[in-house]
C-alpha cells in the first residue's frame, strides 16, 4: 500500500496530500530560504507533482533567485504559511516544507545546499551530501 501523508498551515485551512516516496529532501541554506523559512536553513521534501492534492484556498507569491529561476510560493491567506511551492526549473515537483507535515519526521534530509550561506554554528550530519 502506497503511503499517504498529509501537510497542512498553521490554521488548518490550506492542506497538501501526498502520496508515496519523495524524490528528494533537502536543507538548503540560500539566503532566501532563510528569509522565507525566517530561520537559518529551510528542510522541504520534494514529490513529483502528480502525487500532490491540495485543499483550501492558496494565495501565490512568485520570486525570481539569484540564478534567476522563477519559484513560486502558495501560502495560506488566512495564517500566511507557506504550504507548498514550485520552481520553473523543475515543474515536475512540488516541494512542502518538512514542518508542514502531520508527522514531519518521516524522513531526514539527504542533501544540504548552498552551504557557503550555511551559519558557522550550524552542523549537518556527514550522512547526507553537501553542496556549495
Amino acid at each position: 500500500m502506497t503511503a499517504e501523508r498529509t501537510a497542512s498551515c498553521r490554521c488548518g485551512q490550506l492542506r497538501a496530500t501526498v502520496t508515496g516516496d519523495p524524490v528528494r529532501v533537502s536543507v538548503c541554506h540560500c539566503l532566501d530560504c532563510q528569509k522565507r523559512s525566517s530561520s537559518v536553513f529551510a528542510a522541504q521534501v520534494r514529490f513529483p507533482a502528480e502525487a500532490v492534492t491540495t485543499d483550501g484556498k492558496a494565495s501565490a507569491y512568485a520570486h525570481s533567485g539569484g540564478g534567476g529561476n522563477v519559484a513560486r510560493f502558495h501560502f495560506c491567506p488566512s495564517c500566511g504559511d507557506t504550504l507548498f511551492f514550485t520552481n520553473d526549473n523543475a515543474p515536475e515537483t512540488i516541494a512542502i516544507p518538512m514542518g508542514a507535515f502531520d508527522d514531519p519526521y518521516f524522513v531526514r534530509p539527504n542533501y544540504s545546499v548552498w552551504e557557503q550561506r550555511k551559519h558557522p554554528w550550524v552542523e549537518i550530519s556527514d550522512a547526507i551530501e553537501h553542496f556549495d
